[in-house]
């Protein structure tokens, strides 16, 4: 099969990944809100599809579900917040993963902490110049940390169980 079709098809359904898990949410009272699954998969894009696809999928299978959602005013922050979040968790995963053993998590820690330090510092930006108001913004900030904890343990988690069953070696394309 073609390499790059292959590749086209992985990030669509990544980008639906993205944006149907944004759907499945947990009551958090820790945020006073919501965790959601989509994070995950953003940062498993970034680790799974590489920079360019990752930050495709990553990008629009989030900024599509605020369109869903009725958040449109966030879709396209959103699309460049999710996508660097791809980005971030690929360089940072593929550059540590050289340094470090095949079993070591460190990559996968470091990585996705990263990605969700750009969610957390990315919609507090966007709040605070949607309401040009620095301090109100960041009321926000507790529950992107609570939702970007919760995005870091579920990736890692999925990525360990695609590492064990060797479905992680079918998306390197």
């Amino acid at each position: 099969m073609n390499k790059k079709l292959l590749k086209t098809v992985f990030t669509a359904l990544f980008a639906a990944l993205c944006c149907a898990a944004t759907f499945i949410y947990i009551p958090s009272p820790a945020s006073n809100g919501y965790l959601n699954m989509g994070d995950c998969f953003v940062i498993l894009s970034g680790w799974l599809l590489g920079p360019v696809y990752g930050f495709i999928a990553a990008g629009m299978g989030s900024a599509i579900s605020d369109l869903a959602l009725g958040y449109a005013i966030y879709a396209p922050a959103t699309f460049i917040i999710k996508g660097l979040m791809a980005l971030a968790s690929c360089f940072i995963f593929t550059s540590l993963s050289k340094a470090f053993s095949k079993k070591n998590i460190f990559p996968k820690i470091i990585s996705s902490l990263s990605a969700e330090v750009i969610m957390i510092s990315g919609y507090y930006l966007y709040d605070s110049l949607i309401t040009q108001n620095f301090v109100s913004s960041l009321a926000g900030v507790p529950g992107n940390a609570v939702q970007g904890l919760f995005g870091i343990v579920v990736s890692i988690l999925i990525m360990s169980i695609l590492e064990k069953t060797g479905l992680k070696n079918k998306f390197s394309v």
